[in-house]
């Protein structure tokens, strides 16, 4: 049954793949990558063993203080929405990012139409995903910059989650649009404007190193 399982798995790995709509470029390294666990698993696996109980240990986290001050620039203190944030952040700091999605999707049970509470779904659910834009996390973002289109930090934190997730170009129109809704000479324009700076001097430099010519061998 353990093997029926795992070529169960596989299958709907590669079913994933297609449906999120990943380059077929990758497909090979992610095959691989299954592969190489498929060989694990008949290498050392023990379908017929026993289930036993496991204990989760979850990884602590930190925050950086930085980051929650330009939050609470960006989208204030002490209101009811950003009671949910706070409570989010000490179970991410526990290191359980599921429970820290979840109280933001209960805080939006009761304040569906807080836009503060979408962005930060955005960004919990992001998290909860290994810091991938996942579907979920997209929707919820999409719903902020609509309930706030004028409002610089949906933006702001979809760029932001693009950049965790290693899309660096993805990310550079979101902040762009950020610094563009900031208040004209606020801290947070002034903070947002130099993270940009540094994005586009990446992205330029990643664009100089892929045009280089390679040197001959």
């Amino acid at each position: 049954m353990g093997f029926v399982a795992l070529a169960m798995l596989g299958a709907a790995a590669f079913g994933a793949m297609a449906w999120l709509g990943i380059r077929r470029a990758l497909w090979s390294t992610i095959g691989a990558a299954l592969f190489l666990g498929a060989t694990g698993y008949a290498w050392q696996g023990r379908p017929l063993l026993a289930a036993a109980p496991v204990e989760h240990r979850a990884a602590s986290v930190t925050i950086d203080p930085e980051a929650t001050a330009l939050r609470n620039r960006l989208l204030g203190q002490f209101t009811q929405d950003t009671a949910y944030l706070i409570a989010a952040d000490a179970m991410t700091r526990a290191g359980d990012t599921s429970s820290a999605a979840r109280a933001i999707l209960g805080g939006l049970s009761r304040l569906p139409r807080s836009f503060i509470l979408w962005t930060w779904a955005g960004v919990t659910l992001s998290a909860d995903a290994g810091d991938q834009m996942s579907p979920p996390a997209l929707l919820a973002f999409r719903q902020a910059m609509r309930l706030a289109p004028d409002h610089p930090a949906p933006p702001f934190y979809m760029g932001l989650t693009y950049i965790r997730a290693g899309q660096l170009a993805e990310a550079r129109p979101f902040w762009r649009r950020a610094v563009n809704l900031s208040a004209p000479g606020s801290d947070y324009q002034r903070e947002i404007a130099l993270r940009l700076a540094l994005l586009e001097r990446l992205l330029a430099m990643q664009s100089e190193r892929a045009s280089a010519p390679s040197s001959p061998r």
